[in-house]
């Protein structure tokens, strides 16, 4: 039977829309963990978007935790453990101030794990900077990026192809999903699947490698139908409120992938979405993560297939391999220079022209598919964690978009990695923040370093101005002498009666998916 994490207890309550974070670590897990599982798992995910080798979350420090700065501020708030110590330095290096009660709402900055409807509520749009957009589900959960890509591909085709003939297929870089909570597609796939092929079932909200299991022959496939239609009759048949099972997909598995050395990997990249009014979005280059054991298609031990640091570690040679299963994207560019450069037809630096161009183009199809659904508000912003395999014939192909990716620097490639795209995500968040207040041009960019410019959605794309209302930004400067900082609520706990008003601002955004030119190496465009 697949491992049911066991939820902990949060002190907010979670988001609970549509597309919200996955869960952070599971405690007391298993050491084992084996494919041949057709279980299904019926944990409600929890809203706690960290994925990778996430830790569980830390506790705070007790006198830590009654401590209230006596400075003027800036101050800014951190919610859980990914990230945390990275994003504190950078914000105190800035002279801002840590606060730890998250009911206090005069905050800078606030970067949380896990999504809060309140903190949502309370949000002033233009006086502050909010870490990850409320319904990042759109692109981050399995369901919600399908139903996107889906959406858009049905849209080309009613649209000359010429137009948009920088628009991908999803059959070009997308496996073959199906839905297994819609009746028609699990149907679809039960008819499809009779040949002795590879499927992987994913929970479409979790991470980590949890609830993950592989449909490897015609058994596994019969018994996870049995089991589908078992649960399906069972909550049918209650007269009692019920929840359904946790929402599933089924993939084709890439059974032939790239080897480094024998071994299985995928390449995690970042997508920035720095502003979200406007748009702002940039690419960032991350590393690559490799199994400990050589990849074997038959395999039932699922850390043979998963790559991922916290699948990783379930592995008893991991002590010893730990700076082995993650690489520097220096050291893959040079492998396969070496291994597959004049003898594989290769170009030279095949990984960091031909492949950086393909995540890219793959990354920004994704986030127009999924642009008009987003939330729009000046101060949010996004990092999203973009993982993509190469098959034997470095075929590109993307395998999910995370919300809240794992940032922490557990060995010496994520070490030189992690913390300057963590800092320099923040320089460009604060720079286009600062920028919109003062209704200037967002470009040129003076703390543009590593990252590269993938969209920008100036005035011309722009139905009407997104700018209602006359923004300050009072939070991201020092309280003036005399003031004090607001009071935290007398009673926290008091259902918040939150109105929704409609956004106009939904409705500037383009319906003719196009793609804009891509700003590239030495200034290519794609």
């Amino acid at each position: 039977m697949a491992f049911v994490p066991t939820r902990r207890k949060e002190d907010t309550p979670s988001m609970t829309q549509q597309g919200a974070g996955s869960s952070s670590a599971a405690r007391g897990e298993s050491a084992t963990c084996t494919s041949s599982e057709v279980e299904l798992d019926r944990a409600k995910p929890s809203e706690n978007g960290t994925d990778g080798e996430a830790r569980p979350q830390e506790k705070q420090p007790e006198e830590e935790t009654q401590k209230a700065p006596v400075g003027p501020g800036p101050y800014f708030y951190i919610g859980g453990s990914n990230g945390a110590e990275l994003v504190s330095i950078y914000c105190q290096s800035r002279g801002w101030q840590r606060i730890y009660d998250d009911r206090r709402e005069d905050y800078a900055l606030k970067w949380c794990e896990t999504k809060s409807r309140k903190t949502y509520c309370r949000f002033k749009e233009g006086e502050q900077l909010l870490y990850q957009i409320p319904n990042n589900g759109v692109l981050t959960s399995k369901i919600g990026l399908l139903c996107c890509l889906r959406e858009q591909e049905r849209t080309t085709k009613k649209i000359s192809r010429s137009s948009n003939a920088k628009l991908l297929k999803m059959e070009e870089f997308f496996p073959e999903s199906f839905r297994l909570d819609l009746k028609d597609e699990r149907n679809a796939f039960f008819g499809l699947c009779k040949e002795e092929q590879i499927w992987i079932c994913k929970p479409s909200c979790s991470n980590q490698g949890r609830g993950i299991f592989l449909l490897k022959n015609a058994t596994a496939v019969h018994t996870l139908q049995a089991k589908l239609l078992s649960t399906e009759e069972h909550l049918l048949s209650k007269k009692m409120p019920y929840k359904f099972p946790q929402a599933r997909i089924v993939q084709r598995y890439i059974h032939q992938p790239l080897l480094l050395e024998g071994k299985k990997f995928d390449v995690r990249s970042f997508l920035l979405i720095a502003c979200t009014a406007p748009y702002v979005l940039f690419f960032a280059q991350g590393y690559v993560r490799l199994t400990c054991v050589n990849y074997d298609a038959a395999s039932d031990d699922l850390t043979v297939h998963l790559t991922n640091q916290y699948m990783q570690k379930k592995n008893s040679l991991y002590s010893q391999l730990k700076d082995e299963t993650v690489w520097r994207m220096e050291h893959f560019n040079s492998y396969v220079n070496e291994k597959f450069g004049k003898n594989g037809g290769l170009p030279k630096d095949w990984v960091f022209t031909v492949f950086t161009k393909r995540m890219q183009q793959i990354m920004l199809q994704c986030f127009l598919a999924a642009k008009h659904k987003l939330d729009r508000k000046l101060g949010y912003f996004d990092l999203i964690g973009c993982d993509f395999l190469i098959d034997e014939n470095f075929k590109v192909w993307l395998l999910e978009m995370n919300a809240n990716p794992a940032l922490h620097t557990g060995c010496r490639a994520l070490s030189d990695t992690i913390p300057a795209v963590v800092h320099e995500s923040l320089d460009l968040v604060l720079e286009v923040f600062h920028k919109c207040l003062k209704g200037r041009r967002v470009l040129p960019l003076e703390t543009l370093c590593r990252f590269v410019l993938l969209y920008h959605e100036d005035a011309a794309e722009m139905r009407r101005p997104l700018r209602t209302a006359p923004y300050m930004g009072r939070f991201l400067r020092p309280r003036t002498a005399g003031t004090s900082p607001p009071k935290a609520p007398r009673n926290s706990s008091k259902k918040l009666h939150h109105s929704r008003r409609k956004d106009s601002r939904k409705n500037c955004q383009q319906t003719v998916l196009t793609v804009p030119h891509v700003q590239l190496f030495h200034g290519k465009t794609l």
